[in-house]
């Protein structure tokens, strides 16, 4: 061996042994880490289902396709970090035999041309990568980049690493050609370097000698490169951009849902040891119980593992309706503040209460830094509302309470972090616990208890919007005695009952049903609030008052099928109610409608002077039908099915779709900061020229209408355009039909 040969033997085997040190002491870290978490036994159910949704979504990258560019060219990138391993290999055995092919696979040709493919393939797409992370870095587009607030050196250290060992991949190839031909060696050919025999050639005329010289000091290069970024990570675990290559995998495999559904829709129980707290027999809880998350150490092991595994590409920050509208939420910088202070809080959580004393005071007054608390945040400077390491408080307030739980963050992660259930259980500590909350949600739980409805009316109004209705609408429980006899129970929801520009979309579908022959009750003074707002406000014990109640009404009722026009009262019957023993069918009123027009139950008919038919019709996708329950083509299909009736799309529309502002109990808090997220979305709608903006939920039609008012009041939108449920524009071409707009009645 020559001098050479000998010095890159001894620099690369003694930096790999640090390396795996390193490596397997981190490994080691993380499990204990997570060890930390509360327990959370509903992520290894259905092994076979969840290792499917890992392939699907590892190779098929169905996660980051809503990024077209960015997927093909991070699939390359991380392909070739599994099948490139094997170039690595093959470059220890270059520093003892410049010569050296791996066994078996080392001159097969089909590994040949797929290295070299998938090199330059990586080569091409890191390098799209690095130029898409540059067109959109902050320093021009400042809070509209995605990247705003990521750690940049972390991804440049990781690009760079990249960018050179396919370089060095690429080379050694050339320089394998080059060495091969000058010994004559038949695998030195064309068919053996496809890719880079071009490469090769540059090198024609080097002496042998001087080529395995080459050989072994680009080998070394690689071995090197691809050790200290071992090292690098294994010192940072904090590292997300790199340490998601591994953890991705863990937490694409627990996520919520076996079969691969986005973690939306139902929020999980508040849960204590592993299971869920029995707030009947709440007095039987241990006083030390935490009720939501006041502390790091307080979420699931799956959630230190989401805040890990966050590598910092910033598609939930780009699409969230807080951080669009000036607010300092950013659901990126959530998670990865609370993943600072996680990794930061571990040496003092990991160490035996008998020798924290001899911990540094840095990491002992962590013990004593809330959770969630007043910063004193620059609104000019949003990352100052994030501070992982104190003094007064980890994130600000005012970050948790600007959340609409609308779901775009979820949505748009590529590796399945689940920030909605993150911010909820904050919010639970600070309201069950703490007694901390914004004062409108004060107003908002006292009328729910009160009066069972977040507007504090009276019981015995429920039933005013059908008073006008030329048909009588039935009560169960009083004019029927179950809801045996009839096809659906209407919900009407406390919106549909009491708020008036909701009572126009009730009535809607009530004539509408009867049109159809679609026999339908109400439960009318026995109805109350689903409970929605008050559990996405952190209100558990509110939340479980009410549904209890509401699924005991249910169930003595006979229900069985549901239908639903509030977006909110639908996504917590069909998906919350379960939790409590309450199991319907339950279909939006726009799915049940388009069912109706697709069987010739009702029939649209043009009338283009009806104001209600004018012309086009944008429509808003409400989060909790599109989102969180996937309920996106039915809306359009009933839309599409009006003659001489044109839908005009937003940019922004179904999984993409802008939040209107209300959800999360949003509706019932002011909005201070900022600007106002239902005047973002009115002012997106009312762009698109069409003559009616439809929507499908009564908390979209309130934030939309009213900003609409605002945008007319200011002279922006015209004061024709006016905001109607997709259930008026049907009834209006039913109505314009006479006769014709029914089918004979019977059971749909």
């Amino acid at each position: 061996m020559s001098v050479v040969q000998i010095g890159a033997v001894v620099i690369c085997l003694a930096v790999t042994a640090v390396a795996v040190a390193l490596f397997g002491k981190v490994v080691t870290y993380f499990v204990s880490v997570f060890k930390l978490g509360q327990p959370d036994r509903a992520r290894t159910d259905r092994p076979a289902a969840r290792a499917a949704t890992l392939v699907r979504e590892f190779l098929g990258h169905t996660r980051m396709s809503r990024l077209p560019v960015v997927a093909a060219a991070h699939w390359f990138v991380m392909v070739s970090f599994g099948l490139l391993f094997f170039t690595l290999l093959t470059a220890y055995g270059q520093l003892f035999d410049p010569s050296f092919a791996l066994p078996l696979i080392g001159h097969f040709v089909l590994y040949e041309w797929l290295a070299e493919l998938i090199s330059w393939a990586s080569f091409v797409g890191i390098l799209a990568l690095i130029a898409i992370r540059q067109r959109n870095h902050p320093r021009g587009l400042r809070r509209k980049s995605r990247f705003f607030g990521s750690t940049f050196w972390q991804a440049y250290y990781v690009e760079a690493t990249i960018l050179g060992v396919v370089v060095c991949v690429l080379t050694l190839r050339g320089l394998e050609y080059a060495l091969g031909r000058a010994h004559g060696e038949e695998s030195a050919s064309a068919l053996h370097f496809p890719l880079t025999a071009f490469i090769g050639k540059a090198f024609s005329g080097v002496a042998a000698g001087s080529l395995e010289t080459a050989i072994v000091v680009v080998a070394a290069i690689k071995i090197l490169i691809s050790m200290a970024w071992m090292i690098t990570i294994s010192l940072q675990p904090t590292m997300g951009v790199a340490w998601h290559r591994f953890l991705a995998f863990f937490n694409i495999f627990f996520k919520r849902h076996a079969n691969g559904r986005t973690s939306l829709g139902a929020l999980q129980p508040i849960q204590v040891g592993g299971k869920p707290v029995d707030f009947e027999n709440i007095e039987e809880l241990d006083e030390d119980a935490a009720l939501g998350v006041g502390k790091v150490e307080d979420f699931t092991w799956k959630g230190l593992l989401d805040f890990t595994t966050c590598t910092e590409c910033g598609r939930c920050q780009s699409q969230c309706p807080a951080w669009n509208t000036e607010k300092p939420l950013s659901p990126k910088m959530l998670v990865k503040t609370l993943r600072d202070h996680a990794h930061a809080k571990a040496p003092y959580l990991l160490t035996p209460d008998a020798e924290r004393k001899n911990l540094p005071e840095t990491t002992t007054a962590l013990a004593e830094v809330v959770l969630i608390g007043n910063t004193s945040y620059d609104i000019n400077n949003p990352l100052s509302a994030y501070n992982p390491h104190g003094p007064d408080a980890v994130i600000d307030q005012d970050v948790l309470w600007s959340c609409t739980t609308c779901g775009a963050c979820v949505e748009q992660c590529p590796v399945d972090i689940e920030h909605v259930d993150t911010i909820v259980d904050m919010r639970r500590y600070q309201v069950l616990i703490e007694s901390s909350f914004p004062a409108g949600l004060g107003v908002l739980f006292k009328n729910l208890e009160n009066k069972q409805n977040p507007w504090g009316m009276p019981a015995q109004s429920r039933l005013d919007w059908a008073k006008d209705l030329p048909f009588e609408v039935k009560v169960a429980g009083r004019d029927i005695e179950d809801l045996a006899g009839v096809d659906y129970l209407f919900w009407v929801g406390c919106a549909g009952a009491y708020e008036d520009r909701a009572k126009k979309t009730t009535q809607a579908v009530a004539e509408l049903l009867h049109t159809a022959g679609v026999s339908f009750a109400v439960l009318g003074e026995g109805e109350t609030c689903t409970g929605d707002p008050a559990r996405r406000a952190g209100n558990e014990f509110l939340f479980q008052m009410l549904a209890q109640a509401n699924v005991e009404v249910l169930n003595e009722a006979g229900a069985k099928k549901i239908v639903v026009t509030c977006a909110h009262c639908f996504n917590t019957i069909k998906n919350e109610y379960p939790q409590l023993g309450g199991s319907y069918e339950v279909v939006h009123h726009t799915e049940l409608l388009n069912q109706l027009v697709r069987d010739k139950r009702l029939v649209p008919v043009s009338r283009p002077e009806d104001g209600v038919l004018a012309g086009s019709v944008t429509y808003h996708d409400p989060c909790y039908l599109g989102r969180h329950n996937g309920v996106y083509s039915p809306p359009r299909e009933l839309i599409g099915a009006l003659p001489g009736v044109q839908l005009r799309e937003m940019p922004r529309n179904q999984e993409k779709s802008f939040c209107c502002g209300a959800g999360g109990a949003r509706m019932w808090m002011e909005e201070k900061l900022g600007t106002r997220i239902n005047a973002n979305r009115t002012e997106e709608a009312v762009a698109t020229g069409a003559d009616r903006i439809a929507v499908g939920c009564p908390f979209c039609r309130v934030m939309i209408s009213d900003g609409l008012a605002g945008k007319q009041a200011d002279g922006t939108a015209p004061k024709e355009i006016e905001v109607v449920d997709v259930a008026q524009v049907l009834l209006a071409s039913v109505r314009s039909g006479g006769e014709a707009g029914a089918a004979a009645p019977g059971s749909p």
